[in-house]
């Protein structure tokens, strides 16, 4: 009997070692554009927002940069590596207009709410709050980063100063860098980051999305972390502020920041086609352009509305998933885990991973 266990513990180790091996990722690179409307994602610049001057100053300007009537062509000028790269070799999700959904699972869809849903897989209803509380949630960052091979390979670089709260950096142990941190290591391009961050102005009272990635890049080229976030947020703090233009500018500066890594992974030995990279939001907005683009929320049913986009070894070209179905926020930690070969546990429920994105 003993004979017995021991070859069907050997036969299932096997056969679970050959499955994690059957992943090409070995390194995984997640990047949120905080409160982007899927709107946006799908359809491109919206011409009713575009023609409202009480959201859009230079309407002219702004048009001949982002509009065509084309929804194809619309949606590539404002976001030409997501309709370039990604459709070709990678998977969108979440177009409603074609039945294709992601939503949160939380109900209070604002940041923190969706920020521990993405990385706990569980939407905690007693997270209701954008208040700095350290989380008492597990995150799947601080799960991989006690995994073997991965300790001190994990980074979050993030705009919002809420984020070292949302992991928790006291308890997880991974690296968050937020708003005025200084880089950990002295060299003179690091210090030259942290000069313009210490320097700048801070026009939606962080430091520019701009300085969040450039420190994140020159810290994966330096330490080559084997995850890695980077949480954008100007689109949400000008989409409050109803600066339509703004907006798209900080949308279509953020795509070009994402091709800019990828090209980069690419370039890498260690990353190159070892690498898989996922982009989503923490909540949707309104979808009215008169009365609610500008805000989310649980009084907004559209908020609730999200999407994913996934490009990597193990991530089948599908470009737009048409399938009538819906996934939730809550998916995406145990997703994470599974592209690196890991099953995430915790001390609360995780949800189910998307296995379409890695099988």
């Amino acid at each position: 009997m003993n004979k017995y266990i021991a070859i069907v513990f050997l036969f299932v180790f096997n056969v679970t070692q050959k499955t994690s091996a059957q992943l090409k990722t070995e390194n995984l690179v997640i990047v949120t554009l905080d409160g982007m409307r899927w709107q946006e994602v799908y359809g491109g610049a919206d011409s009713a927002l575009l023609k409202n001057n009480d959201f859009t100053k230079d309407s002219a300007e702004t048009s001949s940069k982002f509009w065509s009537n084309s929804i194809e062509e619309r949606r590539k000028k404002l976001f030409p590596f997501l309709w370039s790269t990604i459709v070709s070799k990678g998977q969108l999700y979440g177009n409603r207009w074609d039945g294709n959904k992601v939503n949160n699972a939380n109900r209070y869809k604002f940041s923190y709410p969706g920020y521990n849903e993405i990385f706990t897989g569980y939407p905690d209803t007693t997270v209701n709050s954008n208040d700095k509380i350290p989380n008492k949630n597990s995150n799947v960052l601080g799960f991989l980063n006690q995994q073997n091979g991965f300790k001190n390979k994990v980074a979050a670089f993030t705009t919002w100063d809420a984020f070292p709260y949302i992991f928790n950096k006291w308890e997880s142990g991974i690296y968050v860098n937020s708003d005025t941190d200084s880089l950990p290591y002295i060299t003179e391009k690091f210090r030259l980051i942290d000069d313009i961050e210490s320097l700048t102005t801070r026009p939606i009272g962080v430091r520019p999305d701009v300085l969040t990635y450039i420190a994140a890049r020159e810290y994966m080229k330096e330490r080559k972390p084997k995850v890695l976030y980077i949480a954008f947020d100007e689109t949400d703090d000008l989409a409050h502020a109803g600066m339509y233009n703004l907006y798209l500018g900080s949308a279509h500066a953020e795509d070009g920041m994402i091709a800019d890594l990828w090209n980069y992974i690419q370039s890498t030995p260690q990353y190159k086609n070892k690498t898989t990279s996922i982009i989503t939001c923490d909540h949707g907005r309104g979808d009215n352009p008169k009365e609610n683009w500008t805000d989310h929320g649980e009084k907004i049913k559209d908020a609730g509305h999200i999407w994913i986009a996934a490009l990597g070894p193990d991530t089948k070209p599908g470009g737009e998933m048409k399938n009538k179905n819906i996934l939730y926020q809550e998916q995406l930690a145990a997703t994470f885990a599974k592209l690196l070969g890991f099953t995430f546990t915790a001390n609360h429920p995780i949800a189910q991973p998307i296995t379409t994105i890695y099988k």
